[in-house]
């Protein structure tokens, strides 16, 4: 694995082992940063299920100005701060040991805003809508925030709603990564 475009390009990642992650591929990350290119100019990113960190700090290789990475493994943290120390811009990252639910809970007491939001939670929990909605119901996203979610093909995925439209939709073999903006 490894940081594919931008300021951090070709930095290689550490990965977690064991079966507790399931990273990013390269062939899917390239794909789904093709279609957010848009909307990579500055703003807050936060990975909700960070793993090696992969999508938060290729984020900000490609302009975001900061990105949460939040997991709840001990040893996924461990190799998360190993990644992003590679990229020499520690002040870019904040890094969050805790399950998803309690990170949302300490950044909607931190009153943080977030322009883009990662989420890839491990397939059999089904946990984006709500995920979702915590977010939009907390106010932690901007106006026009773009969700990304990636999934398998048994996720139940909101369709577009009215606080969410679906700009984006691709499957790449068992994967599928849906892009959503917020609608205020």
């Amino acid at each position: 694995m490894r940081i594919i475009a931008g300021k951090f390009r070709g930095t290689r990642l550490e990965v977690v082992n064991g079966s507790k992650t399931r990273p990013t591929t390269d062939k899917v990350k390239e794909a789904m940063f093709s279609m957010l290119m848009p909307y990579l100019d500055d703003g807050q990113a936060l990975d909700l299920y960070a793993g090696t960190g992969g999508l938060g700090l290729e984020a900000v290789s490609r302009g975001m100005t900061h990105a949460t990475l939040v997991d709840r493994q001990f040893q996924a943290i461990k190799v998360i701060e190993k990644n992003v120390q590679k990229t020499h811009a520690e002040n870019q990252f904040t890094i969050l040991k805790a399950p998803a639910q309690a990170a949302l809970q300490k950044l909607t007491a931190q009153q943080i805003k977030f322009d883009m939001v990662f989420l890839d939670p491990p397939y059999a929990k089904e946990t984006i809508a709500d995920d979702m909605a915590y977010l939009y119901a907390h106010d932690l996203l901007q106006n026009h925030a773009i969700i990304v979610a990636e999934s398998d093909d048994a996720a139940n995925l909101p369709e577009a709603t009215e606080h969410f439209s679906i700009i984006q939709q691709k499957h790449y073999g068992i994967t599928i990564v849906t892009i959503y903006q917020v609608e205020r």
